[in-house]
C-alpha cells in the first residue's frame, strides 16, 4: 500500500491561502490542510501521515489521516523516524521541499514530491472536482431542454 508522509508546515507554506491564514491561526490552518487532504485522498486506498511541529492543542479529526505533532522534537525528526521504521520505504511518497529531509527520503528509497508540486496537484484536483460536479448536474436532460427552449 502506498504511504504518503507529509511535512505539514512545509506544505502549508506552498498553499497561498493557507500560508496567509497560518500567520493568524495555526490550529485553523492545520484543520484546513487536514480537510483538504482528507478530501483529496478520500477515495484512494493509501495511508497518510501528516506531521506538524509543536504540541497538539486540540484534536483534529480528518478521515483517513494520521496527524502527528512533534512535541519536544522537530517534525523532521519524527518523519525520519517513521521512514526508518517502515518495512518498505519504496512505498513511501514523502511530500516536502525541505532539502535535508528530501535527501534523507531519497537515500531511504522513498519517492519525494516537492510540496509546491503536490500543492499544484491539490489545485488540479479541486478544479477537476468542480468540473465533474458541473457535468453531473448537466445529466438532467430536462435542464438542457429548458436552457435551449426545447419542449
Amino acid at each position: 500500500m502506498k504511504h504518503y508522509i507529509i511535512d505539514g508546515n512545509n506544505l502549508i507554506g506552498k498553499i497561498k491561502n493557507l500560508k496567509h491564514l497560518h500567520k493568524k491561526d495555526k490550529l485553523r490552518t492545520a484543520e484546513q490542510l487536514a480537510f483538504i487532504l482528507a478530501r483529496y485522498f478520500g477515495r484512494k486506498n493509501v495511508k497518510v501521515s501528516l506531521h506538524f511541529d509543536g504540541f497538539q492543542s486540540e484534536s483534529i479529526k480528518a478521515p483517513g489521516l494520521k496527524i502527528n505533532y512533534s512535541e519536544n522534537v522537530t517534525a523532521d525528526e519524527n518523519i525520519k523516524n517513521e521512514i526508518s521504521s517502515s518495512k518498505n520505504p519504496k512505498n513511501i511518497f514523502l511530500i516536502t521541499s525541505d532539502n535535508n529531509l528530501a535527501e534523507f527520503g531519497r537515500v531511504c528509497s522513498c519517492q519525494v514530491i516537492k510540496s509546491e508540486d503536490f500543492s499544484n496537484q491539490l489545485k488540479s484536483s479541486d478544479i477537476a472536482d468542480e468540473e465533474q460536479a458541473k457535468i453531473d448536474g448537466m445529466k438532467n436532460t430536462d435542464e438542457f431542454k429548458k436552457i435551449f427552449g426545447v419542449k
